[in-house]
């Protein structure tokens, strides 16, 4: 199995679905999925590309826990939540697209995601939990799109879960931007 395209009658994808299937390298979820559960990729360590459908609401945790192959992804604006792991050792993800209406990052969320060097956190996040962004050594670059009172009513478990403990730099964005 390299390539899956998941079945448009399909509205869910169990815990483990996919565990450890070194072989896929690609997924299209489509927009009638609303959740993926935990663990549903972890270890595909050849994934390469992800594409994730609008429907999706949630992202389990462990849902792409140390998927190497992994460089980019984008979470489409319905998610909400970030699980606790679910991007963990991601260590090739150089490129993460946050939809506008993420609310929570889950601790561990990108935690040793070495590739990483700039994110966009969208205005509508309140909650980034512990770790979140740990490991993230080389992470120099955070946006904002939103206030800096905003910014600062976040709440951050620790100073791992704030990506600006590894930034040198941080930008506010215009809402409109991205």
């Amino acid at each position: 199995l390299s390539s899956l395209t998941i079945g448009k009658g399909v509205t869910s994808i169990g815990s483990s679905a996919f565990y450890n299937c070194d072989g896929l390298t690609s997924v299209i979820i489509p927009d009638a999925v609303t959740s993926i559960g935990s663990s549903a990729f972890e270890s595909c360590s050849n994934l390469s590309s992800v594409t994730i459908g609008k429907g999706v609401t949630s992202i389990g945790e462990r849902v792409f826990y140390d998927c190497d192959g992994l460089t980019s992804i984008v979470i489409p604006d319905a998610v909400t939540s970030i699980g606790e792991s679910a991007f963990y050792s991601c260590s090739n993800l150089s490129s993460v697209t946050l939809g506008k209406d993420v609310t929570s990052i889950g601790s561990y969320a990108f935690e040793y995601c070495d590739g990483l060097t700039s994110i966009v956190i969208p205005s509508s996040v309140t909650s980034i939990r512990s770790s979140a962004f740990s490991g993230c050594e080389n992470l120099t670059n955070v946006y904002y799109n939103g206030t800096i009172e905003d910014w600062c009513n976040i709440t951050f478990d620790d100073y791992f879960s704030n990506p600006m403990f590894y930034a040198q730099h941080f930008y506010m964005l215009d809402e409109n931007e991205e």
